[in-house]
């Protein structure tokens, strides 16, 4: 079974920042690989939206056999809530 990793807005920014496009470029190659699956929710999809457009055109050029959308819900949004609260996360990471 394919490792699935959950890639937030700031990952796909990442491929354009120097302090981090190294380890990013390294881990999208993996996507590109189909050795791992690239998560993302419909909230980091709506993100992307205002990117720019390097990051969209990045994002859109990722092979979609290698990209799982999931749909946030009320069980992870209880879920983030109780992290916050426990002080595993920060607010901002909510």
């Amino acid at each position: 079974m394919k490792q699935r990793f959950y890639f937030d807005t700031s990952v796909f920014g990442g491929v354009f920042d120097k302090e981090f496009d190294e380890a990013t470029l390294q881990l999208f190659e993996r996507v590109k690989l189909g050795q791992i699956i690239c998560v993302f929710s419909d909230l980091t999809e709506s993100e992307l939206l205002d990117a720019p457009e390097r990051i969209k055109d990045y994002f859109k050029n990722l092979p979609k056999t290698n990209l799982e959308r999931v749909i946030i819900n009320d069980e992870m949004l209880t879920l983030a809530t109780k992290y916050i609260s426990e002080k595993v996360v920060g607010q901002t990471s909510f």
